[in-house]
């Protein structure tokens, strides 16, 4: 019997914002540049100055069209307006650590006592396919899905991989022989909805925050063009909070806690938060496209040895000084998603919590 699945459409993004707010200055790095030994040395040279100073740039020229950009939107969209109990069914064990699959809203308090009304889907690739269940909806579509995230990984992943690495000092493939497509690591696909709030609601939200300051626990993550603004990110220098301006064909790109392990902290994983966006843009959902990249599941999170490192006396990690045990990837992520994830949690009762020796739990207001 044949399934009966939503339509897609045609997805159109709304009308940015005309409100006069305090945008953060990001660098661009243009792929386009990328791919002989002079764009490379430009493009490494602004990539590391971008990522120690603002922790956050754009990346634009990166060869997927605006086309199939929006079909993943719409895709996104569609997956959104499935039933609920629907969706449920597709809920991992959220309080062991698992995420692959449907994340419920409603799972944490923020302040004021409102409750998240923010969705997650994520979709994770196992020797180059998505293995895990999933509704008709993307399984009708499955193959234009595991395309576009390989895309994701050869056209953007592996060349911000490589420019690190020729910043470093490092061989040429350090990064990406650690990020391989076909290597099983915990690198997925997500659809992520914020719904809008009541302007009651919004009255009670006492820090005006969807989801406070947070870094993201990978080595990269890639953000799609979301014109309702709402990303904001605190500057590495002045600890300043600025909006991220969604700049037409781009990505907007940070760096996250691995990075930020295996440099000694030369890279820092970037602070961001997401506020209610503004007053012309608070009657409409918040729909993201985002990838979030993490090297294999056995990666020991050690301080790597590079010639930049050492000159500028990054050669301990916080684990390493304290003198606990690294780390890999996996047991990482499993033990941060547990504190993330746990339900029925304020962040003002999470913060602070060890999440293994060496590391602490941090929110950011």
């Amino acid at each position: 019997m044949p399934h009966a699945t939503p339509q897609l459409y045609q997805y159109s993004h709304v009308q940015e914002t005309r409100e006069n707010l305090e945008w953060a200055d990001l660098s661009n790095i243009d792929l386009s540049k990328y791919g002989t030994p002079e764009g490379n040395t430009e493009l490494a040279d602004t990539l590391i100055e971008a990522i120690r100073t603002k922790g956050f740039f754009y990346v634009t020229n990166f060869g997927i069209s605006q086309e199939r950009v929006d079909r993943q939107f719409a895709l996104g969209q569609a997956f959104y307006e499935l039933p609920l109990e629907e969706k449920l069914k597709y809920t991992p064990d959220l309080d062991s650590g698992d995420y692959n699959g449907y994340r419920p809203a409603g799972r944490r308090v923020l302040s004021g006592g409102i409750v998240d009304k923010t969705e997650v889907w994520n979709m994770a690739t196992k020797d180059g396919h998505i293995t895990q269940p999933i509704p008709q909806l993307l399984k009708d579509n499955l193959e234009e899905i595991e395309v576009f995230a390989k895309d994701l990984h050869d056209k953007i992943l592996d060349p911000l991989n490589h420019l690190i690495a020729l910043a470093l000092e490092l061989p040429p493939d350090f990064f990406t022989k650690v990020h391989k497509w076909e290597t099983h690591d915990e690198s997925h696909l997500r659809y992520m909805k914020y719904s809008k709030f009541s302007e009651r609601e919004i009255e009670q939200l006492a820090d005006g925050l969807w989801s406070r300051g947070h870094t993201d626990l990978g080595t990269i993550t890639l953000l799609f063009r979301q014109p309702v603004a709402a990303l904001q990110i605190r500057d590495h220098k002045t600890g300043n909070w600025k909006w991220a301006k969604p700049l037409d064909g781009s990505l907007t790109v940070n760096t996250c806690d691995a990075l930020n392990f295996l440099t000694g902290g030369y890279i820092k994983s970037t602070v961001h938060r997401v506020s209610v966006p503004p007053k012309d843009q608070r009657h409409v959902d918040r729909l993201g496209l985002l990838y979030f990249a993490r090297p294999q599941n056995d990666l020991v999170l050690k301080t790597i040895d590079s010639p930049v490192l050492k000159r500028a006396g990054f050669t301990q990690n916080e684990f390493e000084q304290g003198g606990h045990k690294v780390p890999t990837m996996g047991e990482f992520t499993t033990l941060k998603q547990q504190w993330q994830q746990r339900k029925g949690t304020s962040y003002e009762s999470s913060e602070g919590q060890q999440i293994l020796p060496g590391f602490k739990g941090q929110y950011f207001a």
